[in-house]
């Protein structure tokens, strides 16, 4: 079983360092970490350290990632949770085994993944391609975003 350290390398290497892209919704930006999510938080000086502990408390406990067998498709949900927020990611992952879509990962949802659901990392991959090209198709200006999203689902892999 990995640790959550090891998730969360994958996390900070899709998410990098500083940025302030007037085209980025999120506002001012660090290690995926947002202005526009954590107001009062100094953002241009947060730490790894910081960011882990957010990532940890506001992501993976909430995705109640440790009750899920399946550490690939734990590490597509999290990548998920942090790019276009949790219920999001949540919600992908309830419509594909047919629960309701609530966006909280409970005993209902758990038991159903974990149940060997056939196919669950690919159509969950699919899934998030599928809602990234939505986004575009709603708002034309996030286009370009559009090849960096699709690689990072692709590209949300343990190395081996």
């Amino acid at each position: 079983m990995r640790e959550f350290n090891n998730y969360l390398k994958i996390i900070l290497k899709h998410e990098g360092g500083y940025s302030n892209d007037p085209s980025d919704l999120g506002g001012e930006t660090k290690y995926g970490i947002c202005k526009r999510q954590y107001p009062d938080l100094d953002i241009k000086n947060l730490t790894i350290e910081e960011a882990s502990k957010i990532y940890y408390t506001d992501y993976w406990l909430k995705l109640n990632l440790d009750g899920i067998y399946d550490e690939d498709l734990k590490l597509q949900i999290f990548d998920m949770g942090v790019n276009a927020g949790i219920k999001t990611a949540v919600k992908l992952l309830q419509h594909i085994i047919e629960v309701t879509e609530d966006g909280i990962v409970g005993p209902i949802t758990i038991s159903k993944i974990n149940s060997n659901y056939i196919d669950i990392v690919e159509r969950y991959e699919n899934a998030r391609i599928d809602y990234y090209n939505h986004l575009v198709e709603k708002n034309p200006k996030l286009k370009v975003f559009i090849k960096g999203w699709i690689s990072r689902v692709n590209t949300t892999k343990f190395e081996e």
